[in-house]
């Protein structure tokens, strides 16, 4: 094992990106990744590899053995290593062993031989791309999708980072499902905003029926429902009152009843702002009104008259009392 990772196994830094490790194994992980800047980046280079992997496996089914070789030395090839075989029982084994092609032909040769689509949408307005099944996905800003050219005969697989929003195309035989973060997202055919944000991941359905898994816990979603799941395994549910998930494609903010902290939080990423609530007793008030193309100073005077309460500045921070 290399100097950079002699305190860690790639065993546990599997289990992490799966959501599988206890209150320890987090705990040693994270230390070792703040040690250093070549810690980091080994594993933000096992966790690109193991996802995109992951795409291949449903299609590939190689020598499970010759590829977890293949994956150490792809990962460690500037380091003298004695590759380990993983002692760990789990299904991940047979992902794993879509790496066997990696260390002959590179990530890119790689990704052009499997046909693995990596859509990035690095600019500010929202990016809608069509999938193999005729389903659509609206990315936001700093958002990224992978997708197999040709989806498997009983799943369709997709990887998300960032934000996006889904319609997917009604098929039982092969439900759709979306890794992000550690959680998974199933469906047959809705429509949903899936988003992933300081380590949470947010569900949102807007149509049909979606179900959310966190290691080994699950959770149906309805309209109108919403979901936010962290690394605790912590699977909230919470029903959603308007339209403020989808601003980044229709640019216009529903609220429907909506609770006015939830209306702040909003505003604070549209505009930028540091928008707090002083007085608590203002948190939950609900309001239904619509705000198309104003300014944050527009939709402040509204929320001001609306409740009846003072808008207040202090230096780049705004305060409803």
């Amino acid at each position: 094992m290399s100097a950079d990772k002699k305190h860690i196994t790639d065993d546990l830094l599997v289990k992490y990106i799966l959501g599988e490790t206890n209150a320890a194994e987090n705990q040693e992980t994270q230390q070792w990744l703040n040690e250093n800047d070549a810690n980091r980046k080994y594993y933000t280079d096992f966790k690109l590899i193991w996802e995109e992997s992951e795409l291949i496996a449903s299609t590939s089914s190689p020598d499970e053995d010759g590829a977890w070789l293949r994956l150490q030395n792809r990962i460690n090839k500037n380091h003298e290593t004695q590759p380990l075989k993983p002692s760990l029982n789990v299904t991940w084994l047979k992902v794993a062993a879509a790496i066997l092609l990696i260390s002959a032909v590179g990530y890119f040769g790689y990704n052009s031989f499997w046909k693995i689509n990596i859509i990035s949408n690095n600019g500010e307005a929202a990016l809608t791309q069509s999938l193999p099944d005729g389903s659509s996905v609206t990315l936001n800003s700093n958002s990224q999708i992978s997708y197999p050219n040709r989806f498997k005969s009983n799943q369709r697989l997709v990887q998300l980072s960032g934000e996006a929003f889904f319609k997917v195309t009604p098929d039982k035989t092969r439900p759709f499902v979306i890794k992000i973060n550690t959680a998974t997202v199933t469906v047959v055919g809705t429509s949903f905003n899936v988003k992933n944000i300081k380590g949470k991941t947010e569900v949102i359905v807007e149509t049909g029926i979606v179900k959310v898994t966190l290691k080994g816990r699950q959770v149906l979603l309805h309209h109108g429902q919403m979901v936010v799941a962290d690394a605790a395994a912590s699977l909230e549910l919470k029903e959603t009152r308007g339209s403020l998930y989808n601003y980044y494609i229709t640019k216009t903010l529903v609220c429907d009843r909506t609770p006015l902290y939830q209306l702040v939080d909003k505003l604070n990423q549209v505009y930028g702002s540091h928008i707090k609530i002083a007085n608590v007793q203002l948190q939950n008030l609900p309001i239904t009104t619509t705000f198309r193309e104003q300014t944050l100073q527009q939709v402040l005077n509204i929320i001001a008259e609306t409740f009846k309460i003072k808008v207040e500045s202090e230096g780049n921070e705004i305060f409803l009392k």
